[in-house]
Order: C-alpha cells, then sequence, then structure tokens
C-alpha cells in the first residue's frame, strides 16, 4: 500500500503585516511541491506590495521593510489571484496542500481575494474543498498530552526537522511540508490507512474540539479570548462585524 505522507504533497506559506485576517496584508507567499519523500522540490514565490504601512513589529519578524516591498514587490491583485489558480492546481492534481495554521493563512488569502478581485477561494476551488493536511491540528491530536508549545519551530525540533530562515515563506512551507511527513512516518499505524481526503475531514472534527479545549481554558482563568472552531478556513464575517 502507497503512504500518502511519502507521495506528492504541495505546501503553502505567507508572511503578513500582521495576524488579524479579516484586516492585515499578505506580503509574501510560497507555495511548494514534490512528488515524492526527498524528491526534488519546485518553489513559487511571490513577494506583494500591500497597500498599506508594514508595522515595525512585522517587520521584526520576517524581515521585509515597506522601502523594500514597494521597491520590489507587486500590486496585491494580480499576485492573491495567481495564488489561487495555483492552490486550484493542487486541487485538480489530487495533491494535498499542507499549510501550518491553516485557518490563519486560507482564510487571509480568503480575504485578499474579496479584497482586491470581488471573488473568494472557494470561487476559484470551484467550491469544491481543498485537502489541507495541517501539522499543527495533527499534532496536537496524535500526541495530545504533549506539553510545550506547537509553533513551527518547535514542531520542527520535536521531529528532527531543520528550519534554517524561520519565517521565510518559501521555507517555513517546505518544513511545515517535511513536518507532516514526520508525523506520517511517526503516527503511521493510526494513520496510513486514511486518505489524504479522510484526514482533511477528521481534521475538522479535531480543530474544533481543540478549539473548545482552548476556549474551556481561557474562561477558567477569566479570558474573553475568542476561538474561532472553524477548519481550514473561517467563515466570512457579516458586513457589521468586519
Amino acid at each position: 500500500m502507497s503512504r500518502w505522507y511519502e507521495g506528492p504533497l504541495a505546501a503553502f506559506d505567507t508572511e503578513t503585516t500582521g495576524v488579524d485576517v479579516e484586516q492585515d496584508r499578505i506580503v509574501s507567499a510560497a507555495l511548494v511541491v514534490q512528488e515524492c519523500a526527498g524528491g526534488r522540490v519546485r518553489t513559487t514565490r511571490w513577494l506583494v506590495n500591500p497597500g498599506i504601512p508594514v508595522p515595525q513589529g512585522a517587520t521584526e519578524v520576517h524581515g521585509l521593510t515597506d522601502e523594500h516591498l514597494q521597491r520590489h514587490g507587486r500590486w496585491p491583485a494580480p499576485v492573491v489571484e495567481e495564488i489561487a489558480r495555483a492552490l486550484a492546481e493542487q486541487q485538480m492534481a489530487n495533491r494535498p496542500v499542507v499549510v501550518m495554521n491553516a485557518p490563519f493563512d486560507l482564510t487571509l488569502l480568503d480575504r485578499e481575494l474579496r479584497r482586491h478581485r470581488a471573488s473568494s477561494l472557494g470561487k476559484y476551488l470551484d467550491n469544491r474543498p481543498l485537502t489541507v493536511l495541517d501539522p499543527r491540528v495533527l499534532d496536537k491530536h496524535l500526541d495530545r498530552y504533549r506539553k510545550g508549545r506547537r509553533t513551527l519551530t518547535d514542531l520542527c525540533a520535536h521531529y528532527g526537522i531543520e528550519l534554517a530562515e524561520a519565517h521565510d515563506a518559501a521555507a517555513d512551507a517546505l518544513a511545515s511540508m517535511e513536518v507532516v511527513r514526520a508525523v506520517g512516518r511517526r503516527f503511521a499505524g493510526r494513520l496510513e490507512r486514511l486518505t489524504p481526503a479522510e484526514l482533511h475531514t477528521l481534521q475538522a472534527v479535531w480543530h474544533a474540539a481543540q478549539a473548545r479545549g482552548l476556549q474551556a481554558w481561557f474562561a477558567r482563568n477569566g479570558s474573553e479570548e475568542a476561538v474561532d472552531p472553524h477548519w481550514p478556513l473561517r467563515p466570512e464575517l457579516p458586513a457589521a462585524a468586519a
């Protein structure tokens, strides 16, 4: 039996102006494709002039300054369309797409498409679901009692994956893919009989349960922070709430 985690995968990642999926913007993105574990990697990169100032805090994370983006970045409208079409190509090829913390990157892309193309990610995908593998959701479900944080850097350290240039979109995408392959190998007894499409459906359930658990933890500690249970894409907010 062929193991999905040794076969074709793509991975997508963005760097942004901040962490608000409704208001922040993409400044860089990357899609990496690999036909088999250890095989040659094809990388597509995008650099975007977001049209708004990049906060200093965001620049400190990814190193992309206003000056650099204004000089070398492209206008968002054609870029977000290219990204959406590239993801649709993965869907048509039945190639699963690895997205670390998928509700952030995919929701942000969807909002950029609405902002600049008067469209949505769902429309570019012909309203068929993208098969997504989220290393954060997978690891948290399969190794739920392990203590510690589960950022990409933490997951790479735990699974022995090299992450040489953290917060570079292409490096992060490739590392996310390698983490998913490592998770597949480590938990092969629980995963190898599942198809990526079946895993996609299960991850939505697992993420919702994880969100409920985190929401309960916040409530016990007196925090009013809301945790969105939707995965891999958050629904559009009503116009009055946006």
